[in-house]
């Protein structure tokens, strides 16, 4: 009858739930750590995203 192929479905949610994770452990890293992770390291992958920085340019682009 019909050839259904779920092939770029299943692929749409592979690529999705990886970049809800990697999302995920971004913001998680950047967060305040919960008690007991307080001197735990941030690891070299994760980006150091500054609030300071990302208010400021939230509100320059605002401005324009």
């Amino acid at each position: 009858m019909t050839d259904i192929t779920l092939s770029a479905p299943i692929a749409v949610l592979v690529v999705g739930f990886l970049a809800a994770v990697t999302i995920g452990s971004i913001a998680w890293y950047n967060s305040k750590r919960p008690p007991g992770w307080e001197a735990k390291e941030r690891p070299d992958f994760v980006p150091k995203i500054d609030k300071d920085d990302l208010i400021a340019e939230t509100s320059d682009s605002q401005n324009k």
